[in-house]
This record gives C-alpha cells, structure tokens and sequence, in this order.
C-alpha cells in the first residue's frame, strides 16, 4: 500500500538543534512543509556527505518555508557529540531526531529489523502532514540535496496551482502541464 497522501504517524523525538535538547512530535510538523530525513547512523560515511549537503542548502529550504528534520537511531546525546567533533556536522542548523525505540522509523516503514538501523529514507510531508514524496535509497548511495529542493518546489508548486502538474526536470519558472484530453498522446 502506497504511504503517498496517508498521514504521519504519532511520534515523540528528543532531538539536538542549535545547541539545545528539544522535543519534536508528529504535531511540530504540521502548519509548514517538512522533510524528514532518515539516514542509517551518526559517525559514518556516506552520512555526513548527505547531512553535510542538506547543511549547506538548508538557507533554500528555509526560504521555501521548509524544516529539515535527520533523524536517525542514535540517541541526542549521540547527535551532539558528533556534532561536537565534525566539522560537516558541526554547519548543521536543522534538529537532529533521536529515535532509539525505533518508532520513527518503524512509523515510516525504514527500519531495518536486523541491523536497528535506519534506510537512507526520505520524506516530504506538506502542512497537514501528509506525505507527499518518498524516496528510499540503498545504503551505500547518498542522496542529491539540490535535487530533494527541487522536488519540494515541485510538491508545493502542484499544491498551491490544482489541475496543473510538473513535469520531469521541471524547475522554478518552467512550464507545467495541464492534463487534459488535448494533451493525450502528444507529448
């Protein structure tokens, strides 16, 4: 069963942000667009790439009105001693979700049983909580942050213009479509 436009589960995260402990439960999600970005453990490799480029784009996200959330199965205590210790980790500005229980992940169907770990998951989930874009990712390949921003673009330009839809490689500015019986069998 597909976990597009299904609604967020309930969860409850401490998460380090800024400096700071603070909570975030399904309900800090909802009012904005968000991304909830799972990835498989802190002081790793291809993680902090990822984290890393989220970090640097993450002034485009918030320009959208976007939160990034990582989450992964460390503890907070685990976020900010790495983030204490790497510099990619270090111009990290968005929360860092702990989830040892593993309800997060398990809520949003990337939990890897066996390992306790996280897949390289990711989530665009609009103001009312619903999902709107997944991508899921194996574990030795990291993730494209310019791309995920242009993904929400996409995601919030089809929200806010109903009856009109992106196509591929569409970016700010560019056409869209409008589906119609015209259009069928002509592109």
């Amino acid at each position: 069963m597909s976990i597009i436009n299904s609604q967020i589960k309930p969860f409850a995260s401490k998460a380090f942000h800024n400096g700071q402990f603070i909570d975030v439960t399904d309900q800090t999600l909802l009012g904005k667009w968000s991304v909830v970005f799972f990835y498989p453990a802190d002081f790793t490799f291809v993680c902090p790439t990822e984290l890393g480029d989220l970090a640097d784009l993450y002034p485009e996200f918030q320009k959208l009105g976007v939160e990034i959330y990582s989450v992964s199965t460390d503890t907070h205590f685990t976020h900010k001693a790495w983030h204490d210790t790497s510099d990619t980790i270090k111009k990290i500005q968005y929360p860092m979700l702990a989830d040892p229980t593993h309800l997060i992940s398990r809520n949003f169907g990337v939990l890897i049983e066996e390992a306790g770990l996280a897949d390289r998951g990711t989530f665009v989930i609009d103001p009312e909580g619903k999902i709107q874009i997944v991508e899921i990712n194996a574990g030795g390949v990291g993730r494209d942050a310019a791309e995920l921003l242009r993904k929400v673009k996409a995601a919030q330009y089809v929200a806010a213009h109903p009856g009109e839809v992106c196509p591929a490689k569409w970016q700010e500015g560019d056409a869209t479509l409008a589906p119609s019986l015209d259009l069928v069998g002509k592109i």
